[in-house]
């Protein structure tokens, strides 16, 4: 397999998995196995490509804030988006300072996806019962603002956790009970935290001169392959979970997460 079509193949995995509540990163983990293993900046960048699909599909959302910043609704959700994004910073940069390295083998992203199957359901469970004592709730509190942000911190630390499943959950927990608008502020949040962290990487690839050795080529295509595929993953999902709860999602990662444990030795 060529280099660029290895680098084609991790952009789609990455654009699939990067919203849906199975975790981009542990997909990514255990794809690098066969398809090669790729720099820091890389996987960020492709991630980078999967957000720019969320803009896309929210610039109308992103334009009403911007441009109906001083009414008071857009002033509130602006802030609150800035203030998860604040905590996922300053804790991201806690956990870069305390120098926590991703572990890369394959059985404890294989628990961490059955693991967080069975939050996915109890969360599902408490989020429904919560919404039928109070109702379809589409507000986003103060506490679930700051829920989010360290959700994001918490995926970001355990491989095959899921960015979207742990900040969605939190968020239905806290109690916006709609699952379009949790979704809708877990992906918003998403937009900030992805671009400030390819940012930063980029930053550290040039101070270290680490861009000589970078493929920038790989990393186009990647880039665009997640974009489109992120693109079509997002408008799918909004539509699924009009009408659907998540339970699939976590049946998926039971199945492969079982998969693992069983195919994989002990200690890869």
């Amino acid at each position: 397999m060529t280099d660029l079509l290895a680098a084609l193949l991790l952009g789609i995995i990455e654009g699939i998995t990067e919203f849906l509540p199975i975790s981009s990163t542990g997909h990514l983990l255990i794809a690098e196995r066969w398809l090669g293993h790729r720099s820091d900046l890389f996987n960020i960048a492709i991630q980078a490509g999967a957000i720019l699909a969320v803009v896309a599909i929210y610039w109308q959302r992103l334009w009403g804030l911007l441009v109906g910043f001083r009414e008071r609704e857009n002033f509130d959700y602006a802030v609150k988006l800035a203030v998860a994004f604040g905590v996922t910073a300053v804790g991201g940069l806690l956990v870069k300072q305390l120098g926590w390295e991703l572990p890369d083998e394959v059985r404890p992203i294989a628990w961490a996806l059955i693991i967080g199957g069975v939050w996915m359901l109890l969360a599902e469970h408490f989020a429904a019962r919560r919404a039928a004592t109070l109702g379809e709730r589409s507000d986003i509190s103060w506490t679930v603002a700051i829920l989010v942000g360290i959700a994001q911190v918490v995926a970001g630390v355990f491989p095959g956790t899921s960015r979207s499943g742990a900040t969605i959950f939190v968020a239905l927990l806290a109690g916006t009970t709609s699952r379009v608008a949790a979704t809708e502020f877990a992906f918003l949040v998403g937009i900030p935290t992805m671009f400030a962290a390819t940012a930063y990487e980029l930053l550290s690839v040039f101070k270290d001169g680490g861009a000589a050795h970078e493929d920038w080529t790989a990393l186009a295509i990647a880039f665009v392959a997640s974009a489109i595929t992120a693109f079509v993953a997002v408008k799918w999902l909004l539509r699924y979970i009009q009408s659907h709860r998540f339970t699939a999602f976590s049946v998926y990662r039971f199945v492969l997460g079982a998969a693992l444990l069983m195919l994989v030795p002990a200690g890869e």
